[in-house]
């Protein structure tokens, strides 16, 4: 089992959901970012952060230093699940290739059908195929 899978695994049997997992060159910092239903609070990432040490040193898994933290008001969208859990809010959306000679796209998240996440945007709505999506966002709103 690979790194990603183990802490999924251990951040999901704890009520959490995975959202996002970073290291530095040579893996010496790693970056875990956690989600919940009802949000997440320090508490939250300290009981988390004591679960993986404690994991780690189990498992042998050399690191420096753990972070854990919420993904913030701008979250990123990762899986095809993120998009239908948060359609109806806004997104920013950058794709590996251009589309229509386009790669930034903001919008309001409509969905995905048949592999292609619908987005509408202020003067026109995109189908951009999920495969193609590099990067996704939540837009924090204040």
């Amino acid at each position: 089992m690979g790194q990603v899978e183990l802490i999924e695994q251990a951040v999901t049997g704890l009520g959490y959901e995975l959202v996002d997992f970073e290291t530095s060159p040579r893996a010496r910092l790693m970056r875990v970012f956690i989600d919940s239903p009802k949000g997440v609070t320090i508490d939250d990432c300290a009981a988390v952060s004591n679960h993986l040490t404690r994991l780690f040193a189990v498992e042998n898994i050399d690191y420096d230093r753990l972070e854990v933290s919420s993904p913030g008001l701008d979250r990123p969208l990762k899986k095809p699940a993120d998009f239908e859990r948060f359609a109806g809010q806004e997104a920013q959306v950058r794709t590996r290739m251009p589309i229509n000679g386009q790669r930034n796209f903001t919008g309001v998240l409509s969905g995905i059908k048949d592999g292609v996440l619908h987005l509408s945007g202020i003067e026109a709505a995109y189908e951009l195929p999920l495969e193609q999506i590099d990067k996704a966002r939540l837009v924090a709103k204040f």
